[in-house]
C-alpha cells in the first residue's frame, strides 16, 4: 500500500504546481471573470475529467511508452515550453491583459466550457510532466500493488487540485474587482505571472530527466 511518505510529498508537489500559474489557471480565472462562476465551475469539470484521464494513462503504465521512445518525451517537454513561453509573451506585450481583466467574448454553451476545460488540461505541459515523470518517484515497488499505488496518489493529486482550483473560480470576481481599482497592482501582477511562467519553460526545456515507468 502507498505510504504516508508518499502521499504528503505528491500533496507538496502538486500544491506546489496549482498555485502556479498555467493554462489551467489562466482559463478557469478568464472564463470566470467573463461569464460567471458557474461557467468557471462547468470549466474546472473538464478539467477534472482531463485528471482522470492523465490519471488512466499513468495507472496503465504510460511512462512505459516513453521510456522506450526517448523522442517522445523529449518532443512533450519542448512542446509545454514553448507553449509556457507563449502565454508568457500573451501577458506582457504590449496590450497583453491579465486573465483577471473582463473580456468582451461571447458567452460559451456549457458543453463548449466543460470540452475547453477538458482539452486545456490535456495539453498542460505541467500536468503531463507530472503524471509522466515525477508522480512515478513516489510510488514504491517493494510495497506492491503498484498500479493501485499510482491510482491512490492521483486521486490525492486530483483532489488538491479540484479544491484549490475551486476556490480560484469562486474568489475570481474579487480579485479581478481589486485589480480593476489598481492599476499598479494588476501590472505587477501580469509580469510576475509573465516570470513565473518563462522560468517554467525554462526549467522544463533544460530538464533532463526520464519517465519512470510503474
Amino acid at each position: 500500500m502507498v505510504s504516508l511518505a508518499a502521499i504528503a510529498g505528491i500533496a507538496i508537489v502538486e500544491l506546489g504546481l496549482v498555485l502556479t500559474p498555467g493554462p489551467n489557471m489562466i482559463y478557469l480565472v478568464s472564463r470566470s471573470v467573463t461569464q460567471g462562476r458557474r461557467a468557471g465551475l462547468i470549466s474546472l469539470g473538464g478539467v477534472a475529467v482531463g485528471f482522470l484521464c492523465y490519471l488512466a494513462a499513468a495507472t496503465a503504465g504510460i511512462a512505459a511508452v516513453f521510456t522506450l521512445v526517448p523522442p517522445l518525451y523529449t518532443a512533450l517537454k519542448v512542446g509545454g515550453a514553448l507553449y509556457l513561453l507563449w502565454l508568457a509573451w500573451q501577458a506582457i506585450r504590449p496590450g497583453g491583459t491579465t486573465p483577471f481583466a473582463p473580456k468582451e467574448l461571447p458567452a460559451d454553451s456549457p458543453r463548449r466550457l466543460f470540452t475547453m476545460g477538458l482539452v486545456t488540461n490535456l495539453l498542460n505541459p505541467k500536468i503531463a510532466v507530472l503524471y509522466v515523470s515525477l508522480l512515478p518517484q513516489f510510488v514504491d515497488p517493494d510495497r506492491g500493488h503498484v498500479a493501485l499505488q499510482s491510482l491512490l496518489l492521483g486521486l490525492v493529486q486530483i483532489a488538491i487540485a479540484l479544491t484549490v482550483n475551486g476556490l480560484i473560480v469562486l474568489g475570481a470576481g474579487g480579485i479581478a474587482a481589486f485589480l480593476a481599482r489598481r492599476p499598479l497592482w494588476q501590472r505587477v501582477q501580469r509580469y510576475l505571472m509573465a516570470s513565473i511562467l518563462t522560468g517554467l519553460a525554462i526549467r522544463l526545456g533544460l530538464d533532463r530527466s526520464r519517465p519512470t515507468p510503474v
